[in-house]
């Protein structure tokens, strides 16, 4: 080993030891690489719903919570600014695919009987809103509880894995449970495209 990988292995020692020096110097050997990914990746679009330094502490709290449970072997300040810079830019595709998803899927979102009326629905056309609503609403009627449960967490944008684990469901299982809801709305002629 080098004397910059001895250092940085003593660090992590410390770090896993619950030496608080320790862990706000291995934060900060990505945190400006980070900001600058940050400041780099978040478009105008998506500032308001992802700040850089919300962002950060996002990171932070991934990583020290994987580190905690041995679920990334960092040996070099390299390749732990590498893991961090992966976890951010991951983080910031999700926050652009959730806006994307709830760009295409507005309309059903402030229908739903969970989500709260915004003013694009007051420049469609009440009627047309007034069907919709009650598509929606007679859509949920004939499920069960599980399958409104899901059903509203895929509309709130979250991914299959995402439902599983809020849930506390295997995500197979809810795979499955989607595919059967998929065929069951496709027999009504109702919200395929959504789920």
């Amino acid at each position: 080993m080098t004397e910059g990988q001895d250092d940085f292995a003593t660090l992590m020692t410390r770090v896993r030891l619950g030496d608080r020096e320790a862990l706000l110097c291995l934060l900060a050997c990505y945190e400006r690489q980070v900001q600058r990914v940050a400041r780099h990746l978040l478009g105008r679009k998506l500032r308001p719903r992802l700040d850089p330094s919300d962002l950060l502490q996002s990171v932070h709290r991934t990583l020290i919570l994987g580190l905690q449970a041995n679920k990334f072997t960092v040996c070099s300040e390299q390749k732990l600014v590498s893991l961090a810079l992966a976890v951010a830019r991951n983080k910031i595709a999700r926050a652009a695919r959730d806006l994307r998803y709830e760009g295409r899927h507005a309309s059903l979102l402030e229908t739903a009987p969970s989500a709260q009326a915004s003013t694009r629905s007051d420049r469609e056309d009440p009627a047309r809103q007034l069907e919709y609503s009650e598509a929606v609403e007679g859509v949920f009627a004939r499920l069960n509880e599980a399958d409104r449960d899901l059903l509203r967490l895929r509309l709130e944008g979250h991914s299959t894995a995402d439902v599983a684990r809020l849930l506390g469901q295997n995500a197979d299982v809810l795979r499955v449970r989607l595919s059967r809801l998929r065929r069951q709305l496709r027999e009504c002629d109702l919200l395929d495209q959504w789920i």
